[in-house]
Parts: structure tokens; C-alpha cells; sequence
């Protein structure tokens, strides 16, 4: 267990989020504890605050960026305010049920270049202290994996991923956050656009899927190439017939007229 020392107004303070190991899924349920504790004298802990960051500001993977503060995306809930003497330890558990337009950062086990953590900040004694972001693995849904495959099958890649600070025009929506899938095609093939973002905006019944042409430029929907709007329910993975669902999807997609240039 690695503790941070949390310094405010000469209090030392030892705090540790631990999440517990395996991957979780948009509408499960996330567990872990905090962990207090007070090395050299009593203090009061008058609250726990946690916010689920996710921050990926790149579709390559592998490439250094992405430093900053994240998009909140959830508020994990632990109970605070009591008293620990000198020495003592606490542990304070938390549960967190994932909004369905939770971000994911994993899919079949391989990263997808999106960071995603809980920052704690802690008061005591009426000094606020933060620790930095605890990883948690956020795993694709099988209705994304079942249409992600059907683009493969169509010669697409998956490029990675990006989380963008706003939100998608005239939908339903409980986070201010949406995520683009960037597909691309190694082969050229006519009809087929080179190079694609799909948007998954999910709920417990199943998602709105959002296809486009893809350009990278801003972060705002508004500003980017039209999408095309589809449906998939949770229900009918391994009984729909996605792949034919994909080639129509394709043919709409490439006779649209882009609003923006696309760029790598």
C-alpha cells in the first residue's frame, strides 16, 4: 500500500484510494476504500470527496500527451467526518454505480489510450488535500464490441479513443462528456470513407449510435462533419446481424458531405 502524505497547515496526513483490481462495465458498480490515517497527531476528518476523471486528449496511443485535470464523469461517494487519534488507520469504503455514458478505456484487455481515475481530496481540520488520480479499468460493453467487430470485418481498425469535454446535440444526457472511436482502413477501397469516428451514447435499454467521417479538429459536435444517427439494443447482441447493418451504415455514411476537413 502506497500512501500519499497529504501537507496543509502544518497537518500531515496519509491518505490511500485503493480500487479493487478487474476491469468494470458503464452501469456496474465500482468498489474500493479509502484509507486514512493521522502519523503524528489527532485530526478531525470533516469529508471525503471523490470525482471519476477521464482524460484522453489523442486517439494515438503510446504518444506522452494527455496531461491535465479530466472530465468528471461520476462522483464515488465515501462518508466522512470522524475523528482519528495519532497512529490510527481508517478504512472508509465506497461504492459507485458507473453511468451507462461512462467512457471506457479497455476493450477485450487492450488499452485503449484513455485515462480514467478517482481523484480523493480529503478536509481535515479544515484543510483540503488531494491525492493523485487512481486507475480504474473501464471495459467495453458487448453491444460496442459486437459493432466494433462488424467494422473490422469491413477492413476498419480501431485507432483508439477520445473523450471530449461536451456534450452531443439533442440527446438525453447525464454527463457532459462523449467519446469517439477513430476508425481507419489500411486499404483504400472505393465508397469507403478512410477513416471514421463512432460515437456509442449508451443507456440501460442499449445506445444511439453516431457515425461520421472523421476530423479531429474541435472538440465541440456542432463544429464537427454531420453523423449519422442509429439504434442497437443490449438485448440483440448475438441475434442482430450487425455486419449488414455495418455495410449499410458505410454506404450512407460516405455519401455525405463533410462541414470540416478531415486530418490525421
Amino acid at each position: 500500500m502506497v500512501f500519499k502524505r497529504l501537507f496543509g497547515g502544518g497537518i500531515p496526513l496519509e491518505v490511500d484510494t485503493i480500487i479493487e483490481p478487474g476491469p468494470v462495465r458503464p452501469g456496474g458498480m465500482l468498489h474500493g476504500e479509502v484509507v486514512v490515517r493521522a502519523p503524528e497527531r489527532d485530526l478531525e476528518i470533516e469529508s471525503i470527496s471523490l470525482r471519476l476523471l477521464a482524460n484522453a486528449p489523442l486517439f494515438h496511443k503510446g504518444d506522452g500527451d494527455g496531461a491535465g485535470s479530466g472530465e468528471t464523469v461520476g462522483h464515488p461517494h465515501a462518508s466522512g467526518w470522524f475523528k482519528l487519534r495519532k497512529g490510527q488507520e481508517k478504512r472508509v469504503p465506497l461504492k459507485f454505480r458507473l453511468r451507462w455514458e461512462t467512457p471506457v478505456n479497455e476493450l477485450r484487455g487492450e488499452d485503449l489510450g484513455v485515462l480514467i481515475g478517482v481523484s480523493t481530496e480529503v478536509d481535515a481540520a479544515g484543510v483540503k488535500a488531494q491525492t493523485d488520480m487512481d486507475p480504474v479499468r473501464v471495459e467495453a460493453l458487448p453491444l460496442h464490441e459486437a459493432v466494433l467487430d462488424a467494422f473490422v470485418a469491413e477492413g476498419y481498425a480501431l485507432d483508439g479513443a477520445r473523450v471530449y469535454g461536451s456534450s452531443i446535440d439533442e440527446v438525453e444526457r447525464h454527463l457532459y462528456t462523449w467519446q469517439g472511436f477513430r476508425l481507419v482502413r489500411p486499404e483504400p477501397a472505393e465508397g469507403r470513407p478512410a477513416q471514421l469516428e463512432l460515437t456509442f451514447h449508451t443507456n440501460a435499454v442499449g445506445s444511439e449510435i453516431f457515425l461520421r467521417k472523421f476530423a479531429g479538429k474541435s472538440k465541440y459536435w456542432e463544429d464537427k462533419p454531420p453523423a449519422l444517427r442509429y439504434v442497437a439494443a443490449h438485448h440483440e447482441v448475438g441475434t442482430r446481424d450487425f455486419a449488414a447493418d455495418v455495410r449499410t451504415w458505410l454506404d450512407e455514411v460516405a455519401v455525405l458531405k463533410s462541414t470540416e476537413r478531415d486530418e490525421d
